[in-house]
């Protein structure tokens, strides 16, 4: 008993030390609520019981030297692996690394055509897309669908390219231990089903050049013990009273997001176990569709007038529907379902040479009931999202930097 207990306590001390020297040494301090404090106008309502809110910050100051090179210092407001929050779209972003990644694998461009087949009734087959240039599917088209609009079926489609074994082992070799990604997303198909991803093929010049079977997960990778959250919910139209069950739902912890994000940015200054195998375009790519407004995308061409510039930029600009700066960018992935809202970005403001991390998750459903489209988004998530980006913001502003940062990096020349 007393060995598991050591070896227990020294899988938490290694997790720990990983997670400082990735995001800097984390502050488990005063500092984010002392910020908050100054803002009563902002966040008085919501300061007076953050556990109601379920509420978890993370910022990042960035500070660099004269060789342009990056160190990190990490603040943490009320963060907590054991507080479950559904994390909604967030997890996207994983799907597009590591959709990359294993193209990467195969030696295969992310441009070239991916045909979905069905092999079970549940299934949906894809052979075009008439919202890409050349009418067809592929791993690019699927990722900034994803990264410009959050389209649920395009992360499904990247779902089942990598299959839900891969994609948690994957996950659990770079050291992201407390991520689950078990289920499609707006999706009728139950937990067994998920476990089986589609047959794919890609194509090239009517050739296929490689061919993926269907995949099944041998393992189960829910929460080892039951999550239940509110007091009932909905379902089929009739009230069910009884707390609603996330344990078999997606999960991926803040610091995790904080992490990735952070691998995704500065590869260089993240430990090697916790990088992603991605080329120079790749990160190109998702500096470009991370931050792009949908008004300068080409294709899909609907996006241009279907989507407003902040349609899922949350922190700073809180959905706002008029037009945004150009010289302040958010690099971000943004997620909202049951009442949860989450955002996790770079943000980068060009003309002042601004730069941090912030994460940041809200939960909203004032009356514990869930799938009854009543969540307080608007009114409490999204003002509290634009209002903690700001504040952090006007703090960056303040604040003395011995050395300018080089941006360049993350200059990016968009599609219109």
């Amino acid at each position: 008993m007393v060995k598991i207990i050591v070896r227990n306590l020294l899988i938490i001390l290694c997790y720990t030390l990983c997670s400082e020297q990735v995001m800097g040494q984390i502050q488990h301090d005063s500092f984010i609520e002392k910020l908050l404090k100054k803002h009563p106008d902002r966040f008085s309502e919501i300061l007076k019981t953050p556990e109601k809110y379920n509420i978890q910050i993370l910022y990042t100051k960035i500070d660099r030297n004269l060789k342009n090179e990056p160190h990190f210092k990490t603040y943490a407001y009320r963060v907590n692996r054991g507080e479950y929050f559904y994390p909604a779209s967030t997890v996207k972003l994983l799907a597009v690394v590591l959709a990359f990644e294993k193209l990467n694998r195969l030696g295969i461009d992310k441009d070239t055509p991916m045909l979905t087949e069905a092999a079970r009734p549940e299934q949906t087959k894809v052979a075009s897309d008439s919202s890409s240039q050349n009418g067809l599917p592929s791993v690019a088209h699927y990722a900034k669908k994803v990264l410009l609009a959050s389209d649920n079926d395009a992360f499904n489609r990247l779902y089942e390219f990598i299959g839900q074994e891969e994609f948690n082992e994957g996950l659990l070799k770079k050291g992201y231990k407390g991520v689950r990604i078990v289920h499609r997303l707006e999706s009728s198909i139950g937990s067994e089903n998920n476990r089986y991803t589609n047959p794919i093929k890609f194509v090239q010049d009517g050739k296929v050049i490689y061919e993926q079977p269907e995949r099944y997960s041998p393992r189960t990778y829910f929460a080892n013990k039951p999550i239940l959250r509110g007091i009932g919910y909905m379902d089929g139209g009739k009230m069910v009273d009884e707390p609603f069950a996330f344990t078999e739902k997606n999960c991926f912890p803040l610091e995790e997001q904080h992490q990735v994000l952070k691998a995704i940015f500065f590869p260089a200054q993240t430990l090697a176990q916790q990088r992603f195998d991605l080329k120079e375009s790749d990160y190109r790519f998702l500096y470009q569709y991370m931050s792009q407004f949908p008004v300068e995308t080409s294709f899909p061409a609907n996006y241009t007038d279907d989507y407003y510039d902040g349609s899922v930029k949350y922190l700073l600009f809180g959905a706002t529907q008029t037009r945004l700066p150009r010289h302040i960018r958010l690099f971000n992935k943004s997620g909202e379902a049951y009442g949860y809202l989450l955002d996790n970005a770079y943000i980068a403001d060009f003309e002042k040479g601004i730069e941090f991390m912030l994460s940041a998750v809200i939960y909203v459903n004032e009356d514990g009931v869930f799938n009854d489209d009543q969540y307080e988004y608007k009114t409490m998530g999204l003002p509290f999202m634009a209002n903690l980006g700001k504040t952090i913001f006007e703090y960056e502003l303040s604040r003395k930097r011995m050395v300018r940062p080089d941006l360049e990096r993350f200059e990016v020349e968009y599609d219109k």
